[in-house]
């Protein structure tokens, strides 16, 4: 524990000597604790060594530094071995671009095929960098003749992790190879992991595509594209969905218009009847910024039709997931189509038999109400807050009369003329009283208070 703890500051405590104490007096102690009998011990010099290589010239690195570095690159320690791995792109800055194409280039490629998976997950992820600080004048030759053969056998390798690592980084390599390499070497790669069994190996390959876009452009993907994405959308697993939901805004922009109303549409829509709630959140938001993406002109023709016809939707919670389609899309569309074409269904909604839907909608009322103007405002929504006001379920009560005062609040900021009547009843009532309950005391009923968790609660309630 001492020797671990002395290894964990040596890197450190070498950056206030000076150069030649640090060859006196460091680099022993470094050279010992790296063969130290503890593999926990060896590791952490591993770490000394990224400090001490940055202290040294070129010359004394080969002979002071190297030997060990070479050794903790086949230590028979594969924790070692992993600690060599994870600092790689440190120690390639360290010790230069010479003595990288002379010993790290070559222990980089024992590492990438090391019998440890973790230990090949943590190379795999260090490709791309190690690629982007090779010398600009050999990087093409040095990736294509000694690093991308031993790419090509972690795409099938037979450990999930290092195909998850590897499929994080290796879309970055086009932009250092070119279109043309892309195309002829990288591309059937991207291709074979966007088939993979594992879904993290398609969706990293899904997420990282804007750097394949700015190559070669994303429909050299298309065909097996699709099929991934597909299948992502479908996953058992509800946090894969919610993964793939969160990079089609990026997909959209990539791919365009015309393509995704054609193959990828039916999928935000079909997310928004999901079991899963979070799904349901997200795709709603999703919506929203595909109509920031294509424009309202889109969302009126495409997204608006096929979201309200929800509305008649037998699952009280499908209706209220067009309750929060709208919310979220009102805005981005704009006061002519809130009015004309939400609106209306909002209303309509306010006689739904279910009480969550009913408050659901007077918080969409007071959600949407500063994009209406004074006819809406006084004429249309005014009188069926009024009507859910009054209504049986407390609940509903409450959330309508919070939206009065909304209204109340955006007609006299339009100075349109509020009675004193209005005025009196539009504030929310702070005292509502819940029922008595049996035992309870109703000479003191407690007040009804909401917090932060009040969506929430009220959606879990029993219909």
């Amino acid at each position: 524990m001492v020797r671990r703890a002395a290894a964990s500051k040596l890197g450190e405590f070498a950056k206030v000597f000076e150069l030649d104490s640090v060859k006196t007096e460091i680099v022993p102690l470094f050279i010992n604790l790296a063969s130290d009998e503890q593999d926990s011990v060896r590791l952490l010099a591993v770490e000394a060594c990224v400090s001490i290589a940055q202290l040294l010239p070129q010359d004394d690195l080969e002979v002071l530094v190297m030997p060990t570095l070479r050794q903790a690159a086949e230590d028979k320690s594969w924790r070692v071995r992993y600690m060599v791995a994870d600092k790689f792109s440190e120690l390639q800055k360290a010790v230069g671009p010479k003595i990288t194409l002379n010993d790290l280039i070559p222990a980089f490629q024992n590492l990438l095929k090391d019998c440890e998976a973790e230990v090949r997950a943590a190379a795999a992820h260090k490709v791309k960098e190690l690629c982007e600080n090779l010398p600009t004048k050999d990087r093409e030759t040095i990736i294509m003749n000694q690093i991308l053969p031993y790419i090509k056998e972690l795409v099938s390798d037979t450990n999930q992790h290092v195909k998850i690592a590897l499929a994080s980084v290796i879309m970055g390599l086009s932009t250092i190879l070119g279109r043309e390499n892309t195309i002829e070497h990288l591309l059937p790669l991207f291709l074979a992991q966007l088939k993979d069994e594992c879904p993290e190996v398609r969706l990293n390959i899904i997420s990282n595509l804007d750097c394949v876009n700015e190559v070669i452009g994303i429909r050299q993907l298309s065909q097996s594209l699709l099929p991934a994405i597909v299948e992502l959308a479908e996953d058992a697993k509800w946090r894969v969905r919610l993964a793939i939901i969160e990079y089609m805004p990026l997909l959209a922009g990539q791919l365009g218009m015309e393509f995704f109303d054609e193959k990828l549409n039916s999928l935000c829509m079909a997310w928004l009847v999901d079991h899963v709630y979070a799904i349901r959140e997200a795709a709603t938001n999703n919506l929203m910024k595909l109509v920031q993406k294509f424009g309202t002109e889109w969302a009126q023709n495409t997204i608006v039709p096929k979201v309200l016809v929800m509305a008649n939707d037998p699952n009280y919670l499908h209706r209220m997931t067009t309750l929060f389609c709208i919310n979220a899309l009102s805005e981005a569309c704009g006061q002519e189509i809130t009015t004309k074409q939400m609106l209306p269904i909002v209303l309509k909604m306010a006689g739904d038999q279910v009480a969550n839907v009913r408050f659901n909608v007077a918080k969409s009322l007071q959600k949407i109400g500063p994009l209406l103007d004074t006819e809406a405002l006084q004429g249309e929504v005014k009188p069926v807050l009024q009507k859910l006001g009054q209504d049986e379920d407390i609940d509903v009560k409450y959330f309508a009369q919070e939206a009065i005062s909304v209204v109340t609040q955006r007609l006299r900021m339009l100075d349109f003329p509020v009675k004193d009547s209005e005025e009196h009843c539009a504030g929310p009532d702070k005292h509502l009283i819940r029922p008595g309950m049996p035992g309870e005391d109703t000479g003191k009923a407690p007040c009804l208070f909401y917090s932060g968790l009040e969506t929430l609660l009220f959606n879990m309630r029993p219909v």
